[in-house]
């Protein structure tokens, strides 16, 4: 049965386009997942949100943002990179079932976290890899695949696209889910999106219904294939991004 925080969640995604084609079936697999989030948190360090209506609003809403910048519905493949405790990639599993996840995380407890959550969930075509976005963005079976890529919360952006953009079929894209303020990241990510052959498509402003808080969704479009240079080894693109007048080594 659906309670007042449900609904409004329901109506509150609504305003991004998301509909829900099994309600009863796919919000009982959001409150699952935010049992679960609880549950785990005690245990290890997931989230400082755990409030059930502030996970509702800062990670399940905050994750279909995504809807705005992205057709879900055509979309076939995502990879999320650092997804921690699963977002966005699972809250937009659960509202589109079709989708085909992968999630990468260099932790591997959050990796078995977001096992439990796939498998109490019953979520199919979810792989949840524990490793690093340098290595699996040399690896045939993920280099330049992706319909698109996601990232939340997990570094500057022109290190971000040092680590999404060779997992993204040319044609894909990148969205990196933001804060409020990203015009410095924007201006000094221009020349890695160049050298890895893409461009900020555009960049969508959004503020959460509840608390006002300011988003944004930088969308980068994949022109072409990844140049063999990149990505560099783990733990380069975030300590020397490829930023102009850096040495890209």
């Amino acid at each position: 049965m659906t309670d007042a925080l449900q609904q409004l969640f329901v109506d509150r995604v609504a305003s991004l386009g998301v509909k829900f084609q099994e309600p009863e079936k796919q919000l009982a697999q959001f409150e699952s997942y935010f049992r679960l989030l609880v549950d785990w948190n005690e245990k290890m360090n997931l989230t400082g949100i755990v409030d059930r209506e502030a996970v509702y609003e800062k990670h399940f809403y905050d994750s279909l943002t995504l809807a705005k910048a992205l057709d879900l519905n055509q979309l076939q493949s995502l990879v999320d990179v650092g997804s921690g405790a699963g977002f966005p990639s699972l809250p937009l599993k659960i509202a589109y079932p079709h989708l085909k996840i992968t999630i990468i995380d260099a932790l591997a407890k959050r990796i078995r976290f977001l096992e439990t959550v796939v498998s109490t969930l019953q979520l199919q075509d979810v792989a949840c890899l524990h490793g690093r976005a340098e290595t699996l963005g040399r690896d045939a079976a993920h280099r330049d695949r992706y319909d698109a890529a996601s990232a939340r919360a997990v570094a500057r952006l022109a290190a971000l696209n040092e680590l999404c953009l060779p997992l993204v079929r040319p044609g894909g894209v990148f969205v990196a889910m933001k804060g409020a303020d990203v015009q410095a990241e924007l201006a000094e990510s221009q020349y890695s999106a160049k050298l890895l052959n893409s461009t900020v498509k555009t960049t969508i402003s959004l503020t959460l219904p509840g608390e006002g808080s300011i988003r944004h969704l930088i969308v980068m479009e994949k022109q072409g294939r990844t140049p063999k240079a990149y990505p560099r080894k783990p733990g380069i693109p975030v300590k020397q991004p490829l930023i102009a007048g850096n040495n890209p080594s």
